[in-house]
């Protein structure tokens, strides 16, 4: 709008310039009044907008891979990009220390479960003496308890043991889920830890989740019209995806969520659109675009270069009958495509809008109104004659220097 109301300013400031320099009606200027404008009569059609919104592409699930236990990596057994499935070896970690804390550990439990035995003979020979009342009652029960603290032994020796078998384990890197390997930062030799960087992320895209973001103004209005958020999610119509090569994706989308925090920055709510990723075109940290269409039968739509805003609401200079005009709110769909609105209210078929050179109009401003055609071709015409001039005044310059 702004860029379309210079160029109409610029173009009766050259025909002012002319016109001192010496121009007149007879040298074909075009009769550009300041009070001619260009107006419109409402009338309705059926609205196809279409608004796009700047999107990132995440897996559905994005699970990154960590060591559980630190050593230096023997083994890659995956590439970048590869599709993998829960549970398969991704990385080998040398396991020499691991399998040494499980051979100590199958000791352990050797040595428990013979000192257990001795406390269980002890135990049955201490019952029949005291059975045979040669030993006390004391006696007896410090034989079962050395008996009991023995197994207690054995079980302790059998969870340590599981401990190291488990560590051993973990020197064999799995995937933690079915999907695609992405960077692999450590190759062959590297010192991994748990503590450290992860190994590699592993992204579920049979779904793509699209991330892009609508103003709080629009969320509310659209909330309002629904009567909830998640009614307005329910409604919220099949979205497009624009690939970054301005394509667009073949599958559709569906709006399934929305956050619950505002953005503090940019005033914005984050909606998550589930995409379809059959022939896994779509990659975890792509951008694109979403495509929201927006369409209504019967609609007055008017273009925004019409229309002034100030704050949240929205404006238009309405001709009268007697071709004044009435600075008027209007009330508009919250979905725009950036060059047009659909109006819901303050306007009504058979109105007259200007459509051009608003900022120079003021509330009760007698106009001419003429068609858009006629302003095109005045402002083509003002252009036209202007290169002219600028011709002419540069060759007598030329011819005047010659001698």
């Amino acid at each position: 709008m702004k860029i379309k109301n210079v160029l109409f300013v610029a173009a009766v400031c050259v025909l002012a310039a002319l016109t001192s320099c010496g121009g007149s009606k007879k040298g074909g200027l075009p009769d550009f009044g300041d009070d001619e404008f260009a107006v419109a009569t409402i009338g309705t059609s059926s609205a196809a907008l279409q608004t796009t919104y700047p999107a990132t592409i995440k897996g559905i699930q994005d699970v990154e891979v960590r060591p559980k236990v630190s050593g230096f990596i023997t083994k890659v057994f995956v590439h970048e990009g590869q599709t993998v499935s829960a549970g398969q070896a991704l990385f080998s970690i040398d396991s020499e220390t691991y399998q040494a804390a499980v051979r100590s550990a199958a000791a352990a439990v050797n040595t428990a479960k013979a000192q257990a035995n001795t406390a269980k003979l002890t135990y049955q020979n201490n019952k029949k003496l005291y059975d045979s009342k040669i030993i006390g009652e004391y006696e007896l029960s410090t034989a079962a308890n050395s008996y009991a603290t023995a197994k207690a032994q054995v079980a302790q020796a059998e969870a340590a043991l599981a401990s190291a078998r488990e560590q051993l384990a973990w020197c064999t890197v799995t995937s933690p889920s079915a999907g695609v390997v992405g960077s692999l930062p450590f190759k062959v030799g590297a010192l991994v830890s748990a503590s450290g960087q992860a190994l590699t992320t592993v992204s579920n895209i049979s779904t793509m989740e699209v991330f892009f973001s609508l103003s709080e103004s629009q969320i509310l209005s659209m909330s309002k019209t629904n009567g909830s958020v998640q009614a307005a999610i329910a409604a919220f119509p099949a979205v497009k995806l624009q690939l970054a090569d301005g394509s667009i994706y073949n599958h559709p989308g569906k709006v399934v969520k929305m956050s619950g925090v505002i953005d503090a920055t940019s005033g914005s709510i984050s909606l998550i659109a589930h995409f379809a990723n059959p022939e896994k075109l779509l990659k975890s940290g792509g951008a694109g675009s979403i495509v929201v269409p927006n369409d209504h039968n019967s609609a007055i739509v008017i273009p925004q270069e019409a229309c002034s805003q100030i704050q949240d609401k929205i404006f238009v200079y309405i001709v009268t009958k007697d071709n004044k005009v009435k600075y008027s709110e209007i009330k508009v769909n919250p979905q725009d495509d950036g060059k047009n609105y659909i109006v819901t209210s303050g306007l009504h078929v058979g109105d007259r809008i200007v459509l051009k050179g608003i900022t120079k109009l003021t509330d009760g401003q007698q106009i001419k109104p003429i068609t858009l055609e006629r302003y095109n071709q005045k402002i083509a015409e003002a252009a036209k004659l202007a290169e002219s001039q600028d011709n002419a005044h540069a060759f007598a310059t030329a011819m005047g220097g010659k001698k």
